[in-house]
């Protein structure tokens, strides 16, 4: 393992839930290991370089932070763009095309080096907002595959189909109605009962009103710590992937390092992540960039085969997430962006 005499700056400090939020905790707890000291805060100085976390709106602070010799890393996610699709509240919308340029304008003017989170995620900002001559790195999520792990045998008297999104509100209630539409086809294939299980932040409303419509029992269990997810991915027997186009989905990672296979349809980065021992991603069969619904019967075939092979799929998952996830691999390749 390489060894560092540096201090970065990892900004903005972020809270809540939300893959930027896991990241956050996770580097921060991975990267001392490497001997590098980190500071949340830009006027903190000296530092070598600084981790943007998506942006921030505190421009001018940065700029002065390059300015003085530091580089200027950006980790990129996706690009807001269901409030182009779905109705939203005006505010809403401004806030998230305002997001939108002050990520553009940092990446285009401010940073020295790009990472993206996955290879969909670099050719949709190539696509969106223009091909940079910058260096760049792809470099795809990670997990401490000490934490996440299987652990003990799961019991399959019934199947659980578990989905675990930040919030499934505010124009994301389709990645929902997916799930549910996908666990009731394959509800008549499989011969044992079948529970959809959803981990996230959920209006009361509108748990209400899905599970009065849904043919299948569902399990709100709301958001829960992160502590305690590796618990439920052990005990379910395949994650659903409900996200349209997600860059780096880290329920999809953590899932595979505790064996848990993933079915998703095939948007996004989810065919670079989800190889076919590991799970099935089948295709969309319509227009995802209109969140148009999918063809569910491919994918409820593939859900059926999934569940009812758990052990290769389990163990095949757990391989997929030792070879290329490993938070440890992750932060090397950070790293080398930030200091190398």
């Amino acid at each position: 393992m390489a060894s560092y005499q540096a201090r970065i700056c990892l900004f903005p400090k972020v809270y809540g839930v939300g893959g930027m939020v896991s990241f956050f905790h996770r580097f921060s707890a991975a990267v001392e290991k490497y001997g590098v000291q980190v500071t949340n805060d830009l006027a903190d100085r000296p530092y070598q370089a600084v981790l943007v976390i998506g942006g921030t709106r505190d421009l001018a602070a940065l700029y002065y932070a390059k300015r003085h010799g530091a580089r200027i890393v950006q980790r990129l996610d996706g690009i807001n763009w269901i409030h182009r699709k779905r109705p939203v509240s005006l505010k809403h919308s401004l806030r998230a095309e305002y997001g939108n340029f002050v990520l553009s304008l940092i990446r285009r003017f401010l940073t020295d080096r790009l990472v993206y989170q996955s290879e969909f995620a670099r050719l949709w900002w190539d696509d969106w907002f223009g091909a940079l001559e910058k260096p760049f790195s792809v470099v795809h999520n990670g997990v401490d595959l000490d934490v996440y792990k299987p652990v003990g045998s799961v019991e399959c008297t019934s199947y659980r189909v578990l989905v675990v999104e930040g919030s499934l509100g505010g124009g994301y209630e389709g990645g929902l109605e997916n799930a549910i539409r996908l666990v009731e086809a394959a509800s008549s294939l499989v011969t044992r009962p079948l529970e959809l299980v959803v981990v996230g932040e959920v209006s009361q409303a509108l748990r209400a009103v899905y599970s009065a419509k849904s043919a299948v029992p569902i399990r709100w269990v709301g958001v829960v710590e992160r502590q305690a997810i590796p618990a439920l991915m052990n005990d379910a027997h395949a994650l659903f992937s409900a996200d349209v186009h997600p860059a780096c989905p880290n329920s999809v990672i953590e899932a595979l390092a505790c064996g848990l296979p993933v079915v998703a349809y095939d948007t996004g980065s989810l065919a670079e992540l989800v190889t076919p021992e590991a799970g099935v991603v089948a295709p969309y069969g319509a227009n995802p960039w209109n969140l148009e619904p999918p063809h569910v019967v491919p994918l409820a075939h593939g859900l059926v085969h999934v569940l009812e092979n758990q052990p290769k799929f389990r163990a095949g998952a757990r391989a997929r997430a030792e070879t290329a996830f490993d938070v440890q691999t992750m932060m090397q390749k950070y790293l080398d962006a930030l200091l190398n």
